[in-house]
This record gives C-alpha cells, sequence and structure tokens, in this order.
C-alpha cells in the first residue's frame, strides 16, 4: 500500500500511466469491449485490469493523471448505437468525475462504436474493468504537468 495512491491502481497500471506521454492515449473500458484483442494492438502490447466500475476507475486515475489541455475533448466516449446524442449512467457518472478532477466543466467528445475500435487500437494501452453496464467505454488523453 502507498500512501496518497488510490489503491485501486495496482503496479501495473501505475507504470504503464508513469511511461505514457504528453498525448498518448488510454482506454478505460467495460467488460463486455473486446479489450484483450484490442490490447494487443496498443503500444503496451498487454492488457490491464482494474477490477472496478468505470467511473471509480477514472477517478482512481484521473487522481495522478492529467487530461490534456491542448485539444477540444481530451477525453471522449463510445457513442450508443443508433442514438448517438443519447448519454447513458454510467457516462454521466464518468463525466461528473472528469470534471470533478479537472475543477471544471470539461464535456466529453464521443466517437462512433467501430471509429472507437479503431482508435482504441492506437492508444497506449487499455485498462478493462468489471463495469458491466453498456457503453462503459472512454479514451482519455494524457496531458501535462506545468513547472512549480
Amino acid at each position: 500500500m502507498l500512501k496518497n495512491i488510490d489503491p485501486l491502481l495496482n503496479a501495473d497500471v501505475l507504470y504503464a500511466l508513469r511511461s505514457m506521454g504528453h498525448g498518448d492515449d488510454v482506454v478505460i473500458s467495460d467488460t463486455n469491449f473486446p479489450s484483450d484483442s484490442v490490447a494487443r494492438d496498443t503500444k503496451l502490447g498487454t492488457l490491464l485490469r482494474i477490477d472496478a466500475s468505470c467511473p471509480d476507475v477514472v477517478r482512481a486515475v484521473l487522481s495522478v493523471m492529467p487530461l490534456d489541455s491542448f485539444v477540444k475533448h481530451p477525453a471522449r466516449r463510445m457513442q450508443i448505437v443508433g442514438k448517438p446524442k443519447e448519454i447513458p449512467a454510467v457516462q454521466k457518472e464518468v463525466q461528473r468525475e472528469i470534471d470533478r478532477a479537472e475543477g471544471k466543466s470539461t464535456p466529453m467528445g464521443s466517437i462512433e462504436r467501430m471509429d472507437f475500435y479503431e482508435q482504441a487500437r492506437n492508444a497506449y494501452c487499455v485498462i478493462t474493468t468489471a463495469e458491466r453496464r453498456f457503453y462503459g467505454c472512454f479514451i482519455l488523453k494524457k496531458g501535462v504537468i506545468p513547472p512549480a
């Protein structure tokens, strides 16, 4: 156990988040996402796991990782097929965690399902969760930590 580190963040996840650079993407996915096959195509090349809900995992990740301030949507969500503007409860909960971590409203962008899969394959890594609600799939772009 480490002080001031969310206990959900295991050693493998901390290693990956620390290894990422500015502009790299991390995918946080629900349990139905094809996480293992997609993760094999990422920069890390192996699947990471945190057995918790998507909102809890996003909260833990954003406790140590800044979001990119140079892009319009540093956080993106998978669109519901046939209902791209509909936002399910899991995505609303993740939006609250993003806003809390950023200290301001930071609306997520949205990505069509098949485009999401393609963008996920180009990410740095994939963290799969125990989230069973549909459309609990997100891409977060790492930002920078400014000098003191």
